[in-house]
């Protein structure tokens, strides 16, 4: 039976577990959640998911929620298709990786979220922008992508130099503000190895699908 992603293409996380399963070579199907309507908050949906969030996968009747988790899983349960390595299991470069996860989920996620809260998400709602918390979020991301391109520097991955769960997980977040006009937390200018490591990611085949083709 084929993987059902119940999300929505505009969400990062949803675009997360749709990125993961063209990585692993995963067919799936998107059934859309409409947040404009509230489906995402209606009885049978929060029956599934109690945060009324987005996305869940029901796998052959397996249901599983919250977008690492379910990215964790497809990976490790497909581990001989796709792109290998992305959990590495050698206890050393498994450890390595759970660094670089967490380097991207305590000092990009926050941060980049934030910025993409009050810039993109905010505006489409009709709320005005929270013009100083974007300035402050900003001035912590950048100085967080100077420590990134130290570790770019000796790498070519945040987790050695092999791509990780740990590096597609800034797709999502990252695309959105590069494409809200703030390109230039990946320049070369002033980042060489965050905009070699970027570019190399962002222009994966997997992601430009995500982007183009996922509806």
């Amino acid at each position: 039976m084929t993987l059902t992603i119940h999300g929505a293409s505009y969400s990062t996380c949803t675009r997360l577990v749709a990125l993961v399963c063209k990585e692993k070579q995963i067919p799936f199907n998107l059934s859309v959640v409409d947040l404009s309507k509230g489906q995402h908050k209606a009885p049978g949906f929060v029956a599934v998911q109690p945060f009324g969030q987005i996305p869940y996968i029901d796998d052959d009747g397996f249901v599983l929620y919250e977008s690492r988790a379910i990215a964790r899983y497809l990976i490790r349960k497909y581990p001989n298709q796709g792109t290998q390595g992305l959990i590495p299991t050698d206890p050393k470069e498994e450890a390595l990786f759970e660094q670089a996860a967490s380097i991207e989920a305590f000092n990009f996620n926050p941060f980049a979220s934030g910025i993409a809260f009050e810039k993109v998400f905010k505006p489409r709602r009709g709320l005005p922008t929270n013009e100083q918390a974007v300035e402050e979020r900003l001035a912590l991301l950048r100085a967080k992508l100077d420590a990134y391109d130290v570790i770019l520097g000796k790498q070519k991955y945040l987790a050695g130099d092999q791509v990780t769960l740990a590096d597609l997980q800034h797709l999502p977040y990252g695309t959105l503000l590069a494409n809200a006009g703030y390109s230039d937390l990946f320049s070369e200018a002033k980042r060489p190895n965050v905009s070699r490591w970027w570019n190399d990611l962002s222009n994966r085949p997997t992601w430009q699908d995500v982007l183009q083709n996922l509806k």
